[in-house]
């Protein structure tokens, strides 16, 4: 007998309302977010840390679980590095539409990244570098519009480079696709890239010139260097039956007028003497460390010149032309600095940085001695005068934890400046991995070392003249360091002097470095670059006309400081999740970076540090304490 239609739709009702009912106390027990992470833990096939332990379907919030990291409590950030975890990345992390940071470097993943990945189109930073994942980037990454940092080094990626990933506008970090299979050509798009991109394409199988466009004529050779079928500059390979095109454009511009001279001046501390080196010699400079773009803009300039007369404006004024001429000035005689200009010139050197302040090299030189020669951009509008009462205020902040200015190089077209260079990378790096990081993760000795350090130098920098002087942009890739991991602090001063492009009129040299005077009741000055914005106090964020203080310089410290600790990605909710988890009284292990776990010893050293960070990155400005007094609380420590 057939079972009425209505009593049978009233038994599918009932059942499926008990199991409904069955399943309601996990479905409603942990959010969306939650049950999403949960995903990531079931593709884990083995934790031999346990840290996914404690994520638990029972919890209400994930907020509270290892390497998660929360905003209005939905997850900001994922950061689970050097855990040895095996599986693959689920498609689900794509979920996350607040999701900021994904961070799963030094661990097993395999399997191609699910193109789904890329629907978390709110990432900043991906890095999913030293895993063993493989085939393609998938195209859908080019939806990351918001990313700025991309890791996927050291893994069997393969296929072509997607010339779509010149579409992240973006993206002016990091972008590194080394140690992988990638095979083909450079893409002419990657020229769009920002110059101050860190750019690795090292040890793949790429072949071809690589295209004389852009920004890719301002990157060193270590950024192509493994790849045995790549040619052209700024590799040593020439290509077969190809011809430089700067050496092309002059060649086909016989009737230009001579490029203009340069007159560099034998080092001094003041003027130079006037003794010439001619223009071969510059050029020399900006082929071995790479500055090519000295030899385009020598190009260029030829051309101006010509298409100038040729629209009937006449010759080039005698101011332009006086410009071009530069001079070399040693600030440092004192303390034994005493490298010749043309020792320089003739040295071999590699890219090592790029930013909005310009690029950086390496530059090696006779005796074994390296120095790091920033070159400020194309230009400025610095006169000479301003420039030198600039850098020579720079060049007076002398402290062993602040790096050293040595001496300086201008033209008006050309500005180069040179101090020493600390070989062991940057706390960034050491912390979060990078092309220059150590391979073995910072003890609490190396770590404490470097923050007392780094106090030490910032407290200097603001109590060093009766002016109150401002570093302004105080980050962990700021902090350089060396061989026995002493902290320097680089970039003080810069922001003033390579924005001076965007801005049409110069102040005094005090106010060029946000110094104002101390008896005048302010203790900053507007600033034209602003740092990261996680590293940025509440009170400048909240406006772009806001000054920049000492009180904000403190608030960047101890961003640093919970980046030391914690070993996360700094983000805005940083600062807020560790204050939660001290209030709520959570276990140390919940905030601590779990590489010092086993340092039990160290946990009272631990737990005073954290109290100083929270101290330094009060809202209120006038509750963080001078940096004099961070940096005694710290040494006495330990």
């Amino acid at each position: 007998m057939r079972t009425p239609r209505p009593l049978l739709l009233l038994l599918l009702l009932v059942f499926s309302a008990t199991i409904f009912l069955l399943l309601l106390p996990i479905a409603t027990s942990l959010t969306p977010d939650g049950l999403t992470l949960l995903a990531l833990k079931s593709a884990i096939s083995s934790d031999p840390t346990l840290v996914l332990s404690a994520w638990k379907d029972s919890d209400p919030t994930p907020c509270n679980w290892v390497g998660i990291t929360c905003v209005s409590n939905r997850v900001s950030s994922i950061s689970l590095p050097n855990r040895r975890l095996s599986g693959y990345i689920p498609s689900e992390i794509g979920f996350l539409r607040r999701l900021t940071h994904l961070s799963l470097p030094h661990n097993n993943f395999s399997n191609p990244i699910p193109s789904h990945l890329f629907s978390a189109s709110s990432l900043v930073s991906l890095d999913l570098s030293h895993n063993s994942l493989i085939g393609p980037i998938p195209p859908e990454i080019k939806s990351l519009k918001n990313l700025t940092h991309l890791d996927l080094s050291s893994n069997l990626f393969n296929g072509t480079l997607p010339s779509s990933l010149s579409d992240l506008s973006n993206l002016s970090g990091m972008l590194n696709l080394s140690y992988n299979l990638f095979s083909g050509s450079v893409p002419d798009s990657f020229g769009r890239f920002p110059v101050y991109l860190s750019l690795d394409l090292r040890h793949n199988n790429l072949s071809g010139p690589i295209p004389q466009k852009g920004s890719l004529l301002n990157q060193g050779p270590t950024a192509f260097a493994g790849n045995p079928s790549l040619c052209g500059f700024p590799l040593r390979s020439p290509c077969p039956d190809a011809e430089s095109p700067e050496i092309a454009g002059i060649q086909q511009n016989p009737k230009s007028s001579p490029s203009p001279s340069f007159s560099i001046s034998a080092p001094r501390t003041r003027k130079g003497s006037g003794t010439g080196i001619s223009v071969l010699v510059l050029s020399g400079l900006a082929f071995s460390v790479g500055v090519v773009t000295v030899s385009v803009w020598i190009v260029k300039r030829r051309r101006w010149v010509a298409e100038k007369g040729k629209m009937g404006e006449g010759k080039v004024e005698d101011d332009d032309v006086e410009g071009q001429k530069g001079d070399f000035y040693v600030v440092d005689e004192a303390g034994g600095f005493g490298l010749e200009l043309e020792e320089l010139l003739r040295a071999s050197a590699y890219v090592v940085g790029k930013s909005r302040n310009g690029i950086v090299y390496k530059v090696v030189v006779g005796r074994g001695v390296s120095v790091a020669v920033r070159r400020l951009g194309e230009g400025g509008l610095w006169k000479f005068k301003e420039f030198e009462a600039e850098v020579e205020a720079i060049a007076r902040v002398r402290h062993r934890n602040v790096v050293r200015l040595r001496a300086y190089y201008y033209a008006t077209d050309e500005k180069l400046l040179v101090s020493d260079f600390i070989s062991n990378g940057s706390l960034h790096a050491a912390l979060h991995g990078g092309p220059l990081s150590s391979s073995s993760p910072l003890s609490w000795a190396a770590r404490l070392k470097i923050a007392q350090g780094f106090a030490s130098g910032l407290a200097h920098i603001h109590e060093c003249s009766p002016r109150k002087y401002v570093h302004g942009n105080i980050k962990s890739s700021k902090i350089l360091l060396d061989e026995d991991f002493i902290a320097y602090i680089s970039g003080f001063g810069l922001n003033r002097l390579a924005s001076a492009n965007c801005n049409s009129k110069s102040s005094t040299a005090a106010a060029a470095l946000q110094l104002t005077a101390s008896g005048s009741g302010l203790q900053g000055s507007k600033v034209p670059t602003k740092p990261c914005p996680s590293y940025l106090a509440p009170e400048a964020r909240a406006s772009s006309s806001s000054k920049l203080t000492q009180k904000c310089d403190v608030y960047s410290f101890g961003i640093v400081l919970l980046e030391i600790l914690t070993g996360r990605l700094p983000d805005p909710g940083l600062e807020s999740f560790v204050r939660d988890a001290f209030r709520k009284e959570r276990p140390l292990s919940e905030v601590v970076d779990p590489l010092l776990l086993h340092e039990v010893h160290a946990k009272k050293q631990v737990l005073a540090v954290f109290h100083v960070a929270l101290g330094c990155t009060e809202m209120d400005p006038e509750m963080r304490p001078r940096m004099r007094a961070v940096s005694d609380n710290l040494y006495r420590i330990g």
